[in-house]
């Protein structure tokens, strides 16, 4: 009998320490990209809201216009913009890949990414390319300023 396990029931890991949780604290930079991956992961805007800063820009380039255009939106327009796509797919996948550059005080920063999204079974999207960020400390937090999307559909 002592050789049977619960798998509903296992034991609590006690190695895991206080410091060691899904979410950051983002006093550096690498809880940035964790609290973003755990928001698309678990589809929570209120972590990834909390990763923007208050005077945050995206910038991208539109190429389904016969002219290409640079566009620009703001944070309030990133969460809504986030918010449905979290609420129209099944799953995303995100995956943060090599730093490519980053200034010796951490304050721009690009790196490459993998982004699977699946809307349904027949309709999954990648998306890969690089954010182009520029961050800020704010109440020993850091936040994303700027985004500049340099991702390929």
């Amino acid at each position: 009998m002592n050789s049977c396990v619960n798998p509903f029931a296992p034991n609590i890991d006690e190695n895991l320490g206080s410091n060691e949780g899904l979410i950051s604290n983002q006093t550096d930079i690498g809880g940035v990209f964790q609290n973003f991956q755990y928001a698309y992961t678990f589809k929570d805007t209120l972590i990834y809201s909390q990763i923007i800063h208050k005077d945050f820009i995206f910038i991208y380039t539109d190429y389904t216009e016969e002219v290409v255009k640079v566009k620009t939106w703001g944070k309030e327009e990133e969460i809504k913009y986030t918010y449905g796509l979290f609420q129209n797919s099944q799953r995303l996948d995100l995956i943060w890949n090599n730093i490519v550059s980053m200034t010796s005080d951490s304050t721009h920063v690009v790196r490459s990414f993998d982004l699977t999204v699946t809307f349904n079974p027949t309709d999954i999207n990648y998306v890969n390319g690089r954010v182009n960020l520029t961050l800020i400390k704010e109440n020993n937090k850091w936040k994303i300023l700027r985004w500049v999307d340099e991702s390929s559909f």
